[in-house]
């Protein structure tokens, strides 16, 4: 992946035989003139095939008369914390949030400085399998850690979850430009304390961050993946009253070799385009295949 500037616009350039361009955090970063984006994408030395773009969960309608197909966010509207707790959050989940409270988690907004990156570190190399699959940010230095987890820093809170001031899960909340969202970038809890329930305390002072600076959404990634239906994920934030919101996302061609891929629909992955009950079929399979291997390891060890 490459990135480029345009119109003062970071862009991300990914792909080899197609080149697809997005927003840097375009889950996090929206723009409201893509027209200038598109005439200086078509002026710049990179090569780009394809221009992708989404609109903010405020502004679900289709305003642009590009190419569209529908994606999809995670949203909580948040009208207060104290609706969200009575009104909204389910019996389960209060318990969950009241659970980490009772056995000694501290929740607290905290400075982006060495003392959190070296926290999130220890999270991030706790273990190599999360959810089944191979944990991406495992083994991650100490310098990639500070990078990867310091971007947007001037619009983002970071919410550290401690037992007896050790780190045990962390959240960073990204707002966007008109503060109408903020985007849950990272929410990441120790294995090791999963008992304690830090994460579902962590929504919970996430609702609170977003609830005392008047920001009406929270967003929790997408509701759904592709094909890909209910899983423990979307579980999690269905019960912490987070709803799918479908919003426009554009993809503009730049080249013939956008246009012909556009048509064909491969602009999307083929992972996306399998059916659900194959998908649940891979899914199984790469479970077990990684949760014999780090048994085998341990056994090592």
């Amino acid at each position: 992946m490459s990135t480029t500037t345009i119109c003062g616009t970071e862009i991300n350039i990914r792909g080899r035989l197609l080149r697809v361009a997005s927003l840097e955090g375009e889950k996090y970063r929206f723009i409201d003139d893509p027209r200038r984006v598109v005439e200086g994408l078509q002026q710049s030395e990179a090569r780009v095939d394809l221009f992708t773009f989404i609109q903010r969960v405020s502004d679900v309608s289709p305003k642009h008369r590009y190419p569209m197909e529908w994606d999809n966010f995670a949203v909580l509207p948040i009208t207060g914390f104290d609706h969200w707790w009575t009104k909204i959050l389910g019996f389960k989940g209060r318990n969950k949030a009241k659970q980490a409270e009772k056995k000694g988690v501290k929740l607290r907004e905290i400075p982006f400085d060495e003392v959190l990156i070296e926290g999130i570190w220890r999270i991030y190399n706790e273990c190599p399998i999360r959810q089944g699959k191979p944990f991406p940010h495992y083994g991650m230095p100490h310098e990639r850690v500070s990078s990867y987890a310091g971007t947007f820093l001037d619009s983002s809170i970071f919410i550290g979850a401690f037992l007896e001031d050790v780190l045990i899960g962390f959240a960073k909340l990204t707002i966007d430009e008109t503060r109408t969202q903020a985007g849950l970038m990272h929410i990441v809890s120790m294995i090791e304390h999963r008992d304690k329930a830090p994460t579902n305390a962590l929504i919970a002072h996430a609702v609170k961050a977003c609830a005392d600076r008047h920001i009406p959404y929270l967003v929790y990634s997408n509701f759904a993946y592709g094909n890909k239906k209910s899983d423990s994920l979307s579980d999690f934030k269905e019960r912490n009253g987070f709803q799918r919101v479908n919003v426009p996302r554009y993809y503009v061609p730049l080249t013939g070799r956008g246009e012909l891929a556009l048509r064909m629909g491969l602009h999307h992955k083929l992972i996306e385009r399998l059916p659900e009950s194959v998908i649940a079929k891979l899914r199984e399979y790469r479970a077990n295949w990684y949760g014999r291997k780090l048994q085998l390891s341990a056994g090592a060890s």
